[in-house]
């Protein structure tokens, strides 16, 4: 089975605010947004939308066992493991295993995500 498909849209329009949902345990700071989906493999491209003052501290850093790549689409979102501020541009392919978080943002962020669970441990 192959990935989802959508005709072109634009999530980050207002009247698509609705389709957003809360990321378990952010409720009120992160929301996000299933672009495609393979329910085969797993494999996956979203978006997670922080909003302006999220703070995920108290939630630690976090790592999987599987690669993912992101890409900060617009806003600035600071990565604690990394002690670094990303800005709209930045882009990061991370192996599995690598620690990333807790995270902040003052103005409030978009990060374009594509995750890899089907391929665990490797890259």
């Amino acid at each position: 089975m192959a990935k989802t498909t959508i005709s072109y849209w634009n999530p980050l329009r207002p009247e698509n605010t609705g389709k957003w949902q809360p990321v378990d345990g952010l409720e009120g700071m992160a929301e996000q947004l299933t672009l495609s989906i393979d329910d085969e493999t797993g494999e996956y491209t979203r978006l997670t939308r922080f909003h302006a003052g999220a703070d995920t501290v108290s939630f630690g850093g976090k790592s999987h066992d599987y690669p993912e790549e992101i890409f900060i689409v617009s806003g600035r979102l600071y990565d604690q493991a990394f002690d670094l501020w990303l800005e709209a541009g930045h882009y990061a392919s991370r192996p599995p295993g690598e620690v990333h978080g807790p995270f902040k943002t003052e103005e409030g962020c978009v990060v374009h995500e594509v995750s890899f669970p089907n391929k665990t441990g490797e890259y």
